[in-house]
């Protein structure tokens, strides 16, 4: 690198300071051992000069309800918020920690050919979209549990509703957001039964069904349905209690899980589920014969 390349770029937004940076990392890398600790330390204590002072300027504009306003706006300017950021000064906003979280399961959606997008952040809920053979692929909603939620909950407890939705633009409102795993080729038989705003989050919601007695459930926009009957005698189980998702039968106490089915007393057992499909707003289920 000679002199040339160390003058600093004509810029005025973040890409550009950012260039300028990295080209002399880049210088700073060919230099030996000490002649790199020597720069890293420079680097340091300039930083820690620099934080030590925006701490103590924003502690002391902070008792100025003007001032502090003044500085939530010039915040929203990408240098103002990357420079604070970088010092720790801003905690990272909800958008970074999502997209963190869902960084963290994107290797294992690349392994199968798939990705994940951030679609909207409307706390206390978001949009995610499944790209490539994850869209549309029947066990992308085992994934989208499995995976994606676990992640994004582990990291933003305030996001309760995760949505997984499909398509955009104009008929968007009228896409399909989930079907059923293994329910994607089944084109008759489906009976439009409630809104997707009628379920509870994470409860319970009775309806009858072509003559069929069935529960649902849902995560989001990911809706469970299964025969109203215990596995055990058959009873009715919409009147016992949910808990974290699991409901417990009030007849004898057999817990199920009910993003799944299965049965957490007895294994070998399980609900008896029905399809499932959401589009837009509306709940389809296709009764299983």
């Amino acid at each position: 690198m000679n002199a040339v390349d160390l003058v600093p770029t004509q810029r005025d937004t973040l890409a550009g300071y950012t260039g300028d940076i990295e080209r002399l990392e880049a210088l700073f890398a060919s230099w030996d051992e000490t002649q790199r600790a020597a720069a890293e330390a420079y680097r340091r204590a300039i930083e820690d000069l620099q934080g030590e002072a925006f701490r103590r300027l924003i502690r002391a504009l902070k008792a100025d309800p003007a001032a502090l306003q003044a500085m939530k706006t010039a915040a929203a300017d990408e240098i103002v918020y990357a420079v604070l950021r970088h010092h720790n000064i801003l905690k990272p906003s909800l958008s970074e920690r999502v997209e963190a979280a869902l960084d963290g399961v994107r290797s294992t959606l690349a392994s199968h050919g798939g990705d994940v997008e951030l679609v909207s952040v409307r706390p206390p809920s978001i949009e995610v979209r499944f790209t490539g053979a994850c869209d549309g692929y029947p066990a992308s909603a085992l994934t989208f549990h499995a995976g994606v939620k676990k992640a994004v909950e582990a990291a933003c407890p305030e996001i309760t509703d995760i949505l997984q939705v499909k398509g955009s633009g104009a008929g968007a409102n009228d896409s399909v957001r989930f079907v059923s795993p293994f329910a994607l080729g089944a084109v008759d038989g489906w009976h439009l039964v409630c809104r997707l705003d009628e379920i509870p989050q994470g409860g319970m919601l009775r309806q009858v069904v072509g003559g069929e007695n069935v529960i649902l459930s849902r995560q989001g926009a990911v809706v469970s349905c299964f025969q109203n009957a215990c596995a055990h005698l058959g009873l009715e189980i919409d009147g016992g209690a949910v808990e974290d998702g699991i409901v417990t039968c009030p007849w004898h106490g057999f817990r199920y899980d009910l993003a799944t089915g299965e049965c957490l007393t007895a294994p070998e057992v399980q609900l008896q589920p029905h399809m499932v499909k959401v589009i837009g707003n509306r709940v389809e289920v296709r009764l299983a014969r």
